[in-house]
């Protein structure tokens, strides 16, 4: 499902003394079946885009189209449900939704709540329990006497139930440790790539967006300043400064590793594995040119 931002403007408060100017002019384009990772300072207007995806919030100027239904600044968008049923978000610490005696009770309440048949929400349950590592055991138990790590997990399953086309994710790895943290993201890109979703990343995380994003899109004051394949965005190092961003640390690692050595990589290494395999292929190729 395409979703397209055209000169989106955003005041929370409008027209009142507590008008606080968020958004300005953006434009966006998130192509059906991508992976964008939207990037940006703290205050950048990120999480603000993020509620625009799925009508959470209305522009206050401009127009965002999401698949076949555009809702424009000053026009009353009516029958939105379908609209929150096909873009599923994934908040910053999702376990803080949980509310229901049981699991199987909280990941089936979506879907009821939207007329799906109590059988067939039952089996989405059954069966994304399973998909997301998940004992079939804790279906019984209250979400309440679950670890951290279960609770998200019954959280975000609760987003997929819905059988979304489009799943955003806010911050999903915060509070988690390091192996959580990969664990989660490479969970959510297995389920892009299984299930065709159109995937929206808001991260602080330039490794996220590095390793897993196919575009990014930098935010900045509240504008969309720069977009393109995360190569491209994570090789101009003096653009990122400009907006107060960094590289990812493989980038970083690269650029030290080349000063200290002299040998230029070439392309940026994006993750840790490219890295590896780069510095592997330059100092081989060096061993062979002597």
């Amino acid at each position: 499902m395409d979703i397209l931002l055209q000169e989106v403007g955003y005041s929370y408060a409008k027209d009142t003394p507590f008008e606080k100017r968020a958004l300005t002019d953006v434009s966006l384009h998130i192509p059906s079946g991508s992976y964008t990772a939207i990037i940006g300072h703290t205050g950048s207007g990120k999480s603000t885009v993020l509620q625009h995806l799925n009508a959470l919030l209305k522009p206050t100027e401009g127009s965002v189209t999401i698949g076949d239904r555009k809702i424009e600044a000053g026009v009353k968008a009516k029958n939105l449900r379908d609209v929150r049923r096909q873009v599923g978000i994934v908040f910053q610490f999702p376990e803080q939704q949980l509310f229901d005696e049981t699991v199987l009770k909280d990941i089936m309440f979506g879907p009821l709540n939207y007329g799906v048949p109590e059988e067939e929400a039952s089996r989405r349950a059954h069966e994304l329990v399973e998909q997301l590592g998940l004992p079939a055991e804790v279906l019984t138990k209250s979400p309440f006497d679950l670890s951290g790590g279960q609770m998200r997990r019954v959280a975000i399953a609760g987003v997929l139930a819905m059988e979304p086309d489009v799943l955003v994710l806010d911050e999903p790895t915060a509070g988690l440790d390091p192996r959580g943290r990969r664990e989660i993201m490479d969970l959510f890109y297995r389920l892009h790539i299984e299930k065709g979703l159109t995937t929206v990343l808001v991260t602080h995380s330039m490794e996220d967006a590095a390793r897993y994003a196919d575009n990014v899109a930098i935010m900045h004051n509240g504008r969309c300043v720069v977009t393109g394949e995360p190569t491209a965005i994570f090789s101009n190092e003096e653009q990122l400064r400009d907006y107060r961003l960094e590289p990812p640390r493989t980038i970083r690692l690269q650029r030290k590793f080349e000063a200290k050595t002299g040998i230029q990589l070439g392309v940026v290494s994006l993750t840790e594995e490219a890295l590896a395999q780069n510095i592997a292929s330059a100092l081989l190729e060096g061993r062979d040119s002597e």
